[in-house]
């Protein structure tokens, strides 16, 4: 059998697999001492100004394994800084600096430096106790720099094992957490590859859309969607896979009963040597999240579009200014919302608001408890209107308030409908005593026979009794227009008058009746306004002495709202007439002419309008003047928009 060299002893001991580098190393320095024929071998470490033995051949007994000493005093000093090994033959005359040499006491050296990944790493050095006889040869120098490579080769190669190991680790325990994150998530992690199918998908799938992860894998994605994100799904695919991630993208998927269920996806690319290769991403059940958003947004739409105001005020903010108003709000007080956040409700209020409700709901609002009041407040330009205020208080979760919640509901025409009938009442009371006061009085003369003229005293009874069934008429005629419900509408100026004035010609043939309409502008009111109208004129005839009345009808725009006048030449009505339509009182009316204004007051004033009467005509000439002032409509403009609420008849 062949002897082996030194250095292919070298090469077998760093070939083997089956030794650990220490194992290597401490081998080497054996082939060493028994090549150099030296008693001494050792490995050190270099790190921040102290070497440390780590392997070591021979009985020095400074020269251990965990032995070490600064730097300086060491003969590896000089061995790091050249290039080549540092081969000493005799160490007193040599550059090793003489610490050195008092604490080791060594004679001959020979030590090459070790660099592992081009960094210093430590040194390889033989030694003897004495001098050599021989310097060094170029053979040994060879064998020692061979030395040399191959420990930092091998400690280069367990470096990178250890580091190999080190990721394997990282990886396997970060897999670990993965996995178990995966397990135990409520999201679903998926992976999609290249083709659209799912290539691996959490156990979350199950509880989501009960489908095991092995049922979706191999699948395309879009066939657990529905239709219209089966749509949706492949573009967003195709968009991650260009490299655009996805992020919180909502899309329907149907579990295995069919029912939808709303996923949230993030997603982005997956790449293999630097290509796209797929995507990766979570979703999330967001079903019951956006059902709740759905209930938000349509309660929130409810309130909004609500028919009633509803509003919303910071108790905790200085004068307690409200911060929400809905679109009723704002239909029924003519304010913006950006005129009103922030500001106080008080401005709603006016001359005719009565301090005890405001009064009520202050009290109500320091005890903290709910408050319902019906007091007059007034629109943006200053109409009033009765308005039933409900307040509730809003806490919470620590009990303390914080918002009052108000609900605002026009109430005028009730209120107006309730002052009619007392007012109907009253009348109808005032009139039935006094004309049967006077029919009891007429019944008893003829039932004594104390009259003289007893024609003159049937014909007062026949007058009574027509009285009091004229005021019964018009009494049943304005309760019946004060239980009808509003219906605003475009009338036309020209046909409406124009039906007026046929139904009076056809009953009064002689009467003359001349119409004048300059305008071309719509009346917004309801229908019941032609009674009214009709009432005017069948006033002005049937009080007319004359045997031809006369009786003018004119209607004017002054650009914003439209006036009809009626006009007559006869002797005009009461003071007393007048005076109850001109100044809302409730005063007794001695018969239903008085009525038959209060129905034509009504109805003018449900739709928002004004009603006056001059009892000595416009010149002071005598006859009865009219004026009815009504909202005008132009040819685009809608009802809705132009429609005003009731006017206040007393206060």
């Amino acid at each position: 059998m062949a002897v082996r060299s030194p250095r292919e002893q070298l090469y077998e001991v760093f070939a083997d697999t089956s030794r650990e580098t220490a194992d290597k190393i401490e081998a080497a320095l054996e082939v060493g001492t028994d090549y150099l024929e030296i008693p001494i071998g050792f490995f050190t470490r270099i790190d921040d100004g102290t070497q440390e033995v780590v392997h070591a051949a021979g009985g020095h007994h400074l020269i251990q394994p965990g032995e070490s000493c600064p730097l300086r005093d060491a003969y590896c000093r000089r061995t790091i800084e050249i290039d080549a090994p540092l081969a000493v033959q005799d160490v007193s005359d040599s550059q090793i600096h003489q610490r050195a040499v008092d604490t080791f006491g060594l004679g001959a050296y020979i030590g090459a430096k070790v660099t592992v990944d081009d960094e210093l790493y430590g040194t390889v050095c033989f030694a003897d106790y004495d001098q050599r006889e021989e310097p060094f040869s170029e053979a040994e120098e060879l064998f020692l720099e061979l030395l040399a490579n191959l420990v930092g080769s091998a400690l280069e190669r367990r470096a990178y094992q250890q580091d190999l190991r080190d990721r394997n680790e990282r990886l396997e325990r970060e897999k670990q957490r993965f996995q178990g994150i995966a397990e135990n998530s409520f999201d679903i992690l998926f992976r999609v590859g290249a083709d659209a199918r799912f290539t691996y998908v959490s156990s979350a799938v199950e509880r989501v859309l009960s489908y095991r992860p092995e049922e979706l894998v191999g699948e395309y994605f879009q066939e657990f969607m529905t239709d219209a994100a089966a749509e949706t799904g492949p573009a967003a695919y195709s968009r991650v896979v260009d490299g655009e991630p996805v992020e919180s993208l909502e899309l329907d998927f149907l579990d295995r009963s069919g029912e939808v269920v709303v996923l949230e996806v993030n997603a982005t690319p997956t790449t293999t040597d630097g290509e796209i290769d797929g995507i990766q991403g979570v979703g999330r059940d967001v079903t019951a999240r956006k059902e709740r958003q759905r209930e938000l947004e349509m309660k929130t739409r409810a309130i909004d579009e609500a028919a009633v105001g509803i509003s919303l005020a910071d108790m905790q903010r200085p004068d307690e200014p409200l911060v929400y108003i809905n679109e009723g709000f704002e239909r029924l007080t003519g304010y913006a919302a950006s005129a009103v956040l922030g500001r106080n409700c008080r401005f709603l209020q006016g001359e005719q608001t009565d301090p005890e409700a405001v009064a009520s709901l202050r009290e109500a609002i320091g005890d903290e408890t709910t408050a319902s009041v019906e007091l007059v407040n007034y629109r943006r330009d200053g109409t009033p209107f009765w308005n039933r205020v409900q307040l509730s208080p809003v806490f919470d979760d620590d009990g303390r308030l914080t918002h009052y919640l108000g609900f605002q509901n026009d109430v005028t025409e009730r209120k107006r409908t309730a002052q009619l009938i007392r007012l109907l009442n009253r009348v109808l009371r005032h009139n039935l005593r006094n004309d049967m006061t006077v029919l009891s009085g007429t019944g008893r003369l003829l039932r004594d026979g104390d009259a003289d003229d007893v024609a003159a005293l049937g014909e007062r009874i026949e007058r009574i009794s027509t009285a009091l069934v004229e005021l019964s008429e018009h009494a049943r005629r304005l309760e019946r227009y004060a239980r009808r419900d509003r219906e605003p509408r475009r009338l036309d100026p020209r046909e409406l008058t124009a039906e007026v004035v046929e139904a009076h010609r056809e009953t009064v043939p002689n009467v003359s009746i001349d119409v004048d309409v300059r305008t071309e502008r719509a009346i917004c009111a309801g229908r019941e306004l032609r009674e009214g109208l009709s009432e005017l004129v069948e006033n002005a005839i049937k009080h007319n002495p004359t045997a031809e009345p006369r009786v003018r009808i004119s209607v004017v725009d002054d650009g914003e709202l439209i006036e009809v006048v009626v006009a007559d030449d006869g002797p005009g009505i009461t003071e007393m007439e007048a005076d109850v339509v001109s100044t809302g009182r409730e005063t007794p009316l001695e018969h239903g002419s008085g009525l038959g204004l209060w129905l034509v007051n009504w109805i003018v004033t449900r739709y928002g309008g004004s009603f006056q009467i001059d009892a000595d005509g416009p010149d002071g000439n005598g006859g009865t003047t009219a004026t009815v002032r009504l909202p005008a409509l132009g040819p685009d403009d809608a009802v809705a928009d132009a429609e005003r609420g009731p006017t206040l008849l007393f206060f």
